[in-house]
């Protein structure tokens, strides 16, 4: 027995065993590193007085059934994030602020097969999530802007408009677009435009609320949806927007660039009841605001 406890204590996973009563039988020095509770100070004393989150309907469940059944659970990190609150690494504070952790359950038993008691597993996936994290934001994230790309846009288009017929809330879309930029190109190089680029989706991403979807639609183009918004309050933001971006002077290798941007409105409705016919309408507009001379916004009900 020494000889496996200083093989659980080498393993780089949390082992428990906890009896019948729910109190503590075992907790390894992994447990113990990243708890900061001693196995002295918590075996015998019931798992729920260091960590009541834990006393939950599901857990205590889970706990019944595999004292009274021998069955095994699992807690996903998918699911679950965590049972153990835990601080997670500072390395990975900006995506979780507790450990992740993928954990088992099962049941322990003595010479006779009858059920003593349970173990758990703790093994922390932390660095596994983030890294999916990372993969999934790539996915949604336009390389050059950061902002959402194109192919996010579309989903949650429909997952708003969804939400708009479930509930008649009102929803607005904006389509803008840099006023000559390609003479932006032209004449400080692709770099410069790459910087008027980030710099433009910058500013607009910081006046949106959070619920709001700010995406690079395509080139210089650009599309904001925004829930619960109707056409009024949509042209009211984006006369913001227009009148934010004309204000901004980029500074570029020296260079002073000043740049407009022209904008189309369009609010859900009966007369244009789907996706993609709102963004046709607010494309529209936005072909207006252009054709009309540029710098401006139209709003087309």
């Amino acid at each position: 027995m020494n000889e496996l406890s200083q093989l659980f204590n080498t393993v780089n996973i949390g082992l428990v065993v906890i009896d019948s009563d729910l109190k503590v039988r075992y907790w390894n020095r992994w447990m113990e590193f990243y708890s900061g509770i001693s196995s002295e100070r918590i075996i015998g004393v019931p798992l729920f007085k260091f960590f009541p989150s834990l006393n939950t309907p599901k857990f205590l469940r889970c706990c019944k059934s595999v004292l009274a059944f021998g069955n095994f659970s699992f807690f996903s990190q998918k699911l679950h994030h965590y049972l153990f609150p835990f601080r997670a690494d500072s390395s990975f504070v900006s995506h979780f602020e507790f450990m992740q952790q993928s954990c088992s359950m099962g049941p322990l038993r003595d010479d006779a097969t009858n059920i003593t008691s349970l173990y758990l597993t703790v093994q922390d996936v932390t660095e596994l999530a983030v890294y999916e994290h990372r993969l999934l934001e790539m996915n949604m994230r336009d390389g050059l802007t950061g902002i959402y790309n194109r192919r996010f846009l579309e989903k949650r288009l429909v997952e708003e408009f969804e939400r708009h017929v479930r509930y008649s809330r009102n929803f607005s879309v904006i389509m803008f677009d840099i006023d000559f930029f390609k003479k932006v190109n032209d004449t400080y190089g692709h770099q410069c435009g790459d910087y008027i680029l980030k710099s433009v989706s910058s500013k607009i991403a910081s006046m949106i609320r959070k619920t709001d979807i700010l995406a690079r639609y395509g080139g210089e183009e650009f599309c904001c949806l925004l829930p619960e918004t109707d056409l009024a309050s949509a042209q009211i933001l984006a006369e913001r927007f227009r009148k934010s971006i004309a204000e901004i002077i980029h500074v570029y290798q020296e260079n002073e660039v000043t740049e407009t941007i022209s904008l189309g409105v369009s609010e859900l409705s009966k007369q244009y009841p789907t996706p993609s016919s709102l963004l046709e309408r607010a494309d529209g507009a936005l072909y207006q605001a252009k054709g009309s001379g540029r710098n401006q916004v139209v709003a087309l009900p």
